[in-house]
């Protein structure tokens, strides 16, 4: 099976240092993004759930992760993460 790249667009970057900054317990939000991070670079077309406008939702307590999968590119980009 071919590894996916994951990026994280500028926007989600600021969000998930948002949520760790606003987590009852930060390192949950550390483990959840990495957990995150290795699963859509495995298979991220079966992670998580479709949702409208294309995106998928990964959740990962305490994190919601949307992300869009490029397919002829194997890249994965993270679009939004937000506390669950």
């Amino acid at each position: 099976m071919a590894r996916y790249t994951v990026i994280w667009s500028p926007i989600a970057i600021r969000q998930l240092a948002d949520a760790y900054l606003k987590a009852a317990n930060p390192n949950d939000v550390t483990r959840a993004s990495d957990e995150a991070e290795r699963e859509l670079a495995t298979d991220p077309c079966q992670a998580g759930e479709s949702r409208d406008g294309g995106l998928r939702a990964y959740i990962v307590s305490p994190l919601t992760i949307f992300f869009d999968v490029y397919e002829p590119d194997k890249t994965v980009e993270i679009v939004k993460a937000v506390l669950s």
